[in-house]
């Protein structure tokens, strides 16, 4: 295993946890796709031989989500879109009652990359969005030590009505993508 057996604290300053949106709809060239980053959040990673034996926990602050990015669209993403693309996102999360997403690992499976670089894990777990819990299957690909990865989220699955505009021709597609690339620090606890 590329990173050494041990427990890593990890945060933004190790890496990116980025959350990507796209479109849909008959108005979906107006919107735009947007790249939305945790800004602050909190992962402690238990890394073992074997790797089944390892474990992930993950706490994002909704209130750290920030737009990054947004292409597409007819028009250029303002900084006033974004600030209310952000308030949207709080509202619809419920920051107030709900203020963390999480994720706690419940299996670590070795998947085709094999043992001996590293290679490709899938980690299936519990991801808690507005206090609803449900399964996901996160891949996660460790080079050296670096894992890089992610899951595809349905937001109805948790509750969640995607975003509409203009009566529903412009729509948030409900599968959001959340990826993540992030550097182990050296020597685990």
């Amino acid at each position: 295993m590329a990173v050494p057996e041990g427990t890593y604290e990890l945060g933004p300053d190790d890496g990116r946890l980025l959350i990507r949106t796209g479109r849909s709809g008959l108005g979906r060239r107006a919107g735009h796709d947007l790249t939305i980053e945790a800004t602050r959040w909190t992962a402690a990673v238990t890394v073992r031989e074997p790797p089944e034996e390892s474990s992930v926990e993950v706490d994002v602050e909704v209130d750290g989500l920030e737009v990054r990015e947004g292409t597409g669209g007819v028009k250029p993403l303002t900084d006033q879109d974004r600030a209310d693309i952000v308030r949207n996102l709080r509202t619809v999360l419920d920051a107030r009652r709900h203020p963390r997403i999480t994720f706690r690992s419940t299996a670590v499976a070795v998947g085709g990359g094999g043992r001996a670089a590293g290679g490709e894990h899938d980690v299936e777990g519990d991801l808690a969005i507005l206090g609803v819990v449900k399964p996901v299957r996160v891949q996660a690909v460790f080079d050296g030590g670096r894992v890089r990865g992610g899951a595809a989220v349905r937001q109805s699955r948790w509750g969640i009505k995607p975003y509409s505009a203009f009566f529903g021709a412009l729509r948030l597609a409900d599968d959001v993508e959340v990826a993540f690339d992030l550097g182990f620090p050296a020597g685990g606890a």
